[in-house]
């Protein structure tokens, strides 16, 4: 071969090609960022638009259908959905992922301003914006004080240390939850303003004409210019009272008059407890795409000299780290690398019986792992689970070429030639072979990079990394591996008797192999004279590996201990901050008598879209080490106890989920009416609550809110001369309060000036309908309209939103799993589905986790088959026939067999895992039998042997390559096998499929594929016979 010609007549040129890979590849490692998944981008848009006083209903029909159908014709999209609220509707326009997000939302945007004319007035400008689902708080801090206030401790947070975290590089924003902003509260007396004949319109007025500072133009004297400003805003909160903000009769009425003003906070409606202990906390997310182990210790050393700067009293910790599980899980993988390419190297030891030998074949893999950084930093990877995954995974693949090649060259060594000679020689005879071997396993690995969808996405990195390792060590196998074999001389080769300690133990285990290997020789001849019952037994092996397969439960991704979890809950409709308090006060009475918690962190109302009905507790556990139980084992035991707490739904759920926290199985309700919608919910949720496994079972919609609602007269107020509007904006500032302006406190930041009603008198709605509306007459002069003769309050229930997906409304029934897989808890849905009866125009579909896992497989099958046809292709070129290579191709199915069994024994179920495992197969397996059939076909060109003694000849002398390489591969996947680490059990299933099916296919091989090859040889003989003879009696 040219290569190896090359390498071994110029050593230099050899050694300088490989270190320029060493030397580009360390440099690119240095490049790498580090992050536990690829960065994934999903091209989301969102468009939300306000439609202030419209009820859900309104919201609906005018907003949020008009919009769903316009964007629904842009190209690539997947699905749309809307939750319509009070006034706001938000449409959510999902697109494939092949498509270009910015690309998306101008497309989305050209749409909604196409029907922006048909929407109704009143509206504002609809925002539309891209939606980061990979934008999670990559660490949690809080702060805590003995000394301070929660208000003085907010301004604290908000001026000092929220802005210090907001500067550091890397940070995309920081969320502060917990605090209680200073303001300036005007709190409003009903009975002085209207005695004084004042409505709040005319305060508020007064104070916005009042409190400003603006510039009133500029003052010019000979050669300068000055500025000239008005200078109305008082210099303390205090004396806000002093101000004048309306005239009656002449005399000036100042703000304290009619309302009490104090330097106080905004209305408590957020919450954060760190063990139970009130806090401020603070929610770091970082920018997309950035390294999140190098800002969590950015944010470390910040943090300590922040704490420095603190007052005393005020401590600053870090209650939640999300680069943990990332450090860990690579930490894991890293050793899994460096375990498996030792146990491999001992492997080639064992056979070889050599260190010199050894060297030479184990430094392809040094050499073609460092070198695969320099593909993953040209294409802008990282190092994460699945790149170091994937070259832990192809340590065994790494060494296979260097395995071959070296043994045949120590074979014609043995047989009598210089090393010179071996080399050449020895590299030439195998070469076809070895380059065939490797094509066939990028021919599989291609393909996986390239699948569609998320799965495709996340295993892009995975594939490429692959291809491109066992690439490099099929060029060290033809390049340093011949010349270090020429050039550097081997005596025990031929110290075959003479060697002592290990060297002597391991002879002694080589000369049984050879023996071994003369037995299978026999076994070879006897499987020959007994084809049909080689045949028939692989084919019933493949039958019952494929049985086993079926009886297998599917599973998105396997579920792994992370040492931390959440428990999201929300209490009752009607419930108020102080409820939720104390629901939450109840679920860490529970937690705190756990002794395997480490420490909690709870939240009431965090969040853009939280309420002071939503809580959330974050649970870190105690580190293995420390002899915690599992968590999987905790979480039930937390459910159990949670589920004695009374007035709350609660949800446990996965930490730093990629989209968000949700549940795995969400099954979605379709059609028009929201009251059928329910009905067909309560029934479903009835039928899952019988099913084992599936637990916290909610519904959207469940329970609607109660509220107080204002009808209007219109009779009596067109003739008080009173508008809705009026009513509106009267309420709305005293009962939900008004910023109206700004106070700038003494570091010239703004603080609102609120104005409303005391908390006590905005308690029922008589007291609401107690309040004046001020209505100025025709003569100009105000007077004020009672309420109560304007209108009337009834109690209702209303929808809280109207869900809708892919233009039609839904009800999302959602729950977690115990124990049971994702792909047996939608068939227990299917079934409950039929038990319902749900009328015509009324249907289910899956979304989230089993629609994922449903479009994955249907990717990854095509992966598959699309493997299959490129390795065929690859081996009908190798061979130059169409038919051998269906003798080879007949192992792949026997894989089957191990891969099903070593699942089945290990309880793991099917899942991306374990299918990328069997793709894997495709190419391993292919690579025994080119070996073999490869080796028969050149002894019977070559060497003129007759088919039957070629055949034996080639399984005899090719035993000992085709046991190395896949006792190397099944070593070297070994701690991966074994699943210790963190993460590991994600990871296991596809080193599983792989050593389970390794095995049943080598050992079916050695005596399936000569019978199939000579099968298809008599075959193709028989073919061109009738060919030629149908050809001559044409002719």
């Amino acid at each position: 071969m040219i290569l190896s010609d090359l390498s071994i007549k110029r050593p230099i040129f050899a050694t300088v090609l490989i270190l320029s890979l060493l030397v580009l590849g360390i440099f690119s490692y240095r490049q790498l960022a580090v992050e536990m998944f690829p960065n994934v981008e999903f091209p989301v848009i969102s468009v939300v638009t306000k439609f202030p006083g419209a009820s859900p209903e309104t919201v609906e029909r005018e907003l949020s259908k008009r919009i769903e159908e316009a964007v629904n014709q842009v190209a690539g999209v997947k699905h749309v959905y809307s939750t319509s609220r009070e006034g706001v509707s938000t449409v959510v326009v999902e697109f494939r992922l092949e498509e270009k997000v910015n690309d998306c939302a101008q497309e989305v945007r050209a749409k909604v301003a196409s029907i922006r004319g048909n929407l109704p007035k009143g509206i504002e400008e609809p925002i539309i914006q891209k939606l980061d689902f990979n934008a999670a708080p990559v660490a949690s801090l809080a702060v805590q004080s003995t000394s301070m206030s929660q208000r003085e401790l907010t301004t604290l947070v908000e001026k000092k240390v929220k802005k210090r975290f907001e500067s550091v590089a890397g940070v995309g924003k920081v969320d502060m939850v917990g605090g209680r902003k200073r303001e300036v509260n005007v709190d409003i007396d009903p009975v002085r303003l209207d005695s004084l004949g004042l409505g709040v319109n005319d305060i508020v007025n007064g104070i916005r004409s009042e409190n400003t500072n603006a510039p009133l133009g500029r003052i010019t004297r000979g050669t300068a210019e000055y500025p000239l400003r008005i200078d109305g805003k008082p210099a303390r909160a205090d004396q806000y009272g002093d101000m004048v903000i309306a005239r009656r009769s002449s005399r000036p009425i100042k703000l304290g008059e009619v309302a009490r003003v104090s330097d106080g906070s905004e209305e408590k409606r957020q919450l954060a407890l760190v063990d139970g202990r009130p806090a401020i906390g603070l929610d770091i997310y970082k920018q997309s795409g950035g390294n999140q182990v190098e800002l969590v210790d950015t944010v470390r050393k910040v943090m300590q000299r922040v704490q420095q700067e603190l007052p005393p009293g005020v401590e600053l910790t870090m209650v939640r780290d999300g680069s943990v599980m990332t450090r860990e899980s690579l930490a894991d993988v890293k050793e899994t690398l460096v375990i498996g390419g030792i146990l491999t190297v001992l492997i080639v030891f064992c056979f070889i019986n050599s260190w010199r030998s050894t060297i030479i074949t184990g430094v392809t893999l040094p050499i073609s792992v460092i070198a695969t950084f320099i593909i993953m930093n040209a294409l802008g990877m990282t190092l994460n689970v699945m790149t170091l995954m994937a070259l832990s995974l192809a340590i065994g693949l790494l060494i296979d070429d260097a395995i071959v090649v070296r043994e045949n060259i120590v074979r014609h060594l043995e047989m009598g030639k210089d090393h010179m000679e071996a080399s050449r020689f020895g590299t030439a005879e195998i070469g076809l072979a070895v380059f065939a071997t490797t094509m066939s396993i990028v021919a599989v690995f291609v393909p996986v990079a390239y699948m569609k969808g998320i799965v495709g996405r996340f295993f892009f990195q995975f594939g490429i990394s692959v291809t491109f390792a066992v690439l490099v060590s099929l060029l060290v196998s033809f390049t340093l591996d011949p010349m270090l074999s020429s050039r550097w001389h081997d005596p025990s080769i031929h110290m075959q008797g003479r060697r002592k300690g290990l060297a002597a133990w391991l002879e002694r285990f080589n000369t049984w192999f050879d023996r071994t290997g003369d037995r299978y020789r026999v076994m070879i001849g006897w499987a020959l004279d007994h084809r049909r019952f080689v045949v028939w037994s692989a084919l019933g092996s493949f039958v019952a590996g494929t049985m086993i397969f079926l009886t297998l439960e599917s599973s998105f991704m396997a579920q792994y201990d992370k040492g931390e979890f959440q428990v999201s809950f929300k209490s009752a409709p009607d419930a108020s901050l102080a409820e939720t308090e104390n629901r939450l006060n109840a679920l860490l009475g529970i937690v705190g008598k756990i002794p395997d918690i480490a420490h909690t962190y709870a939240t009431i109302g965090a969040g853009d879209n939280g309420t002071v009905r939503d809580g959330l507790l974050y649970v870190k556990l105690k580190e293995r080490s420390e002899g915690r139980r599992n968590q999987f084992v905790l979480q039930q035991e937390v459910r159990e106890r949670f589920n004695r707490v009374p007035g709350i739904i609660f949800s446990i759920e996965e930490v730093g989920q990629i989209g968000g926290p949700q549940k795995p199985l969400n099954v979605n309700l379709k059609g028009d009416d929201l009251v059928v919608l329910k009905q067909l919910g309560s029934r479903l949720k009835d039928e899952l609550y019988k099913v084992s496994g599936i637990v916290d079972i909610a519904m959207t919609l469940e329970n609607d809110i109660p509220e107080y609602r204002l009808r209007v007269d219109r009779e009596r107020a067109l003739s008080a001369g009173v508008t809705t509007n009026d009513i509106v904006s009267v309420l709305g500032r005293l009962v939900g309060g008004e910023a109206v302006s700004t106070y700038e406190d003494e570091d010239g930041d703004a603080v609102d000036v609120r104005v409303r009603l005391p908390q006590t008198m905005r308690q029922n709605p008589s007291q609401v309908l107690d309040l004046k509306v001020s209505v100025v007459t025709a003569d100009g002069s105000p007077r004020l309209v009672p309420l109560a003769s304007l209108t009337s309050a009834v109690t209702a229930a209303s929808p809280t939103e109207i869900n809708r997906r892919d233009l039609s409304r839904q009800i999302t029934v959602s729950a977690n799993l115990d124990d049971l897989p994702i792909g047996t808890a939608v068939k227990h849905v299917e079934a409950a589905a039929k038990r319902i009866n749900m009328p015509p125009g009324y249907h289910i579909d899956m979304s989230g986790e089993a629609e994922d896992m449903a479009e994955s497989f249907g990717y990854m099958a095509e992966s598959l088959l699309l493997a299959v046809a490129f390795v065929y292709l690859i081996l009908a070129a190798q061979f130059e026939s169409f038919f051998e290579p269906l003798a080879i191709m007949f192992s792949l199915p026997l894989s089957i067999v191990g891969m099903a069994g070593m699942l089945r024994i290990t309880g793991d179920t099917v899942n991306i895992m374990s299918l990328i495992g069997l793709i894997m197969l495709m190419g391993l397996v292919t690579k025994n039998a080119i070996l073999l059939v490869d080796y028969a076909k050149v002894l019977q060109q070559r060497d003129g042997m007759s088919r039957r003694e070629a055949v034996i000849e080639a399984g005899r002398v090719r035993l000992r390559p085709i046991v190395m390489t896949t006792l190397a591969m099944i070593f070297g996947m070994l701690p991966l096998f074994l699943a210790i680490g963190s993460g590991a059990e994600m990871r296991a299933p596809m080193a599983r499929a792989v050593v389970g099916g390794l095995v049943t296919s080598t050992i079916l091989t050695l005596l399936v594929v000569p019978v199939m090859y000579t099968v298809m040889d008599d075959f193709s003989g028989w073919i061109k016979r009738k060919w030629k003879g149908g050809a001559d009696e044409k002719a």
